[in-house]
């Protein structure tokens, strides 16, 4: 204990020795401004001494320049003539300056950006209204009609297929009207704060892509209900609709942060290093790239699950292994399965039945972690093999016979 308050000790004192060094810096500091201070006094005494002395001798110049009203008419006209070609040839100096400068790489690269910025708000005017026909003319009559006598639809499937569509519309419509008020103040354009607002919002798309697939896949399922198909069809034949099947409002959506992404790449490339938005508008970018990286991994996850489901769906007897949400499908495929002619060698390599007396044809589906090896009946019903239809893949050893025969 003697030896840790000394050890504190210590350590006090080293930091009184640096407070004390930062006192004495500071001392320093503070006689120096003074003294500038008192530089820059002097300095503005000698300034007003000057401006009087100045303002004398304009006093004893005005009885001169009263005089020179008395001028000879020709001289008048010669500084007339003299006035309008420094004026012309002002003017011709700086006709060529802007000349110059439409002309330079600089403006190009500028006029090309300013042709981005204008063909993102036309982009972003289009989305709204398909998100807006999407939820008037889709979402909002479906809701109704889950709610009718008779519904040809419930509530769960019209969320199930509809989601949080209609908040996507309302940030877009903020997000478009902000574009808008930008726009009105043109030349000045500020879009990086506007991205700074759209950017924390985004996760709604993270839900929206994730239950894409679903989405479709409810829809499908409701169609088979002829009453929903034919109302369906009654929606899509709205005019603002102009031929497009509901499917395609509900895949708008799944473009738009890429769509964003390459729209930053663009303005980014015409962009110049030292402009005020070029660090915003890159954070935004990296942000986008993100989400949308992560939204892409979301959406294999998902396709792989449901690919995985549709598989052991089709094996009569089932697959709990295929349940595994960490197994990937990699790929299907016949192969043939040949007799096994020396029962004594590599038996343990063989696969399935060691007594097969003939060729065989099976149908295989390649996983991460698992083989599966299936049997087809005439009826095209699919089953597993009872002796080796699962093989782990960790506990299998491959061996390649060399010898031709």
């Amino acid at each position: 204990s003697y030896s840790d308050i000394l050890i504190e000790r210590e350590v006090l004192m080293q930091k009184y020795i640096h407070l004390v060094q930062i006192v004495e810096t500071e001392k320093i500091a503070a006689n120096q401004l003074r003294h500038q201070l008192e530089d820059q006094d002097t300095e503005i005494e000698r300034l007003k001494s000057e401006i009087i002395a100045l303002n004398k001798t304009k006093e004893r110049m005005r009885p001169y320049q009263g005089n020179q009203e008395d001028e000879d008419p020709d001289i008048k006209k010669i500084k007339k003539v003299q006035s309008f070609m420094r004026g012309w040839l002002c003017r011709r100096k700086w006709k060529t300056i802007v000349q110059d400068y439409i002309c330079s790489p600089h403006a190009e690269s500028m006029r090309k950006r300013n042709q981005i910025v204008f063909n993102m708000v036309e982009a972003e005017s289009e989305y709204v209204h398909q998100l807006y026909v999407l939820v008037n003319c889709f979402l909002r009559p479906l809701r109704m009609a889950a709610s009718s006598k008779k519904p040809p639809i419930s509530h769960d499937d019209v969320s199930s297929i509809f989601l949080n569509s209609e908040t996507i519309m309302f940030l877009h419509e903020i997000f478009h009207q902000g574009l808008k008020a930008r726009i009105a103040n043109w030349p000045t354009l500020i879009l990086a704060d506007l991205f700074d607002i759209l950017l924390p919002m985004l996760n709604i798309y993270q839900e929206f892509v994730r239950n894409h697939q679903y989405s479709l896949q409810v829809l499908a399922n409701c169609k088979q209900n002829r009453d929903f198909d034919k109302l369906l069809k009654q929606y899509e034949a709205n005019p603002a609709c102009e031929g497009r099947m509901l499917e395609t409002f509900l895949t708008y959506p799944m473009f738009q942060i890429p769509r964003y992404i390459i729209t930053l790449h663009e303005l980014l490339a015409h962009t110049p290093h030292e402009h005020v938005e070029r660090k915003s508008l890159e954070f935004a970018k990296s942000k986008l790239e993100e989400l949308s990286r992560v939204m892409h991994d979301e959406v294999s996850d998902t396709e792989n699950i449901r690919k995985n489901l549709a598989i052991e769906r089709t094996i009569v007897e089932g697959c709990d292994i295929l349940l595994d949400t960490s197994q990937t499908f990699i790929r299907q495929g016949s192969l043939i399965q040949v007799p096994s002619v020396e029962r004594g060698k590599l038996s343990k390599v063989r696969l399935g039945s060691l007594s097969l007396k003939k060729e065989g044809e099976r149908q295989c589906f390649l996983f991460t972690k698992h083989f599966l090896i299936c049997t087809r009946s005439s009826g095209g019903k699919l089953h597993l093999l009872k002796t080796g239809g699962v093989l782990s893949l960790i506990e299998c050893t491959l061996i390649e016979e060399t010898d031709a025969s």
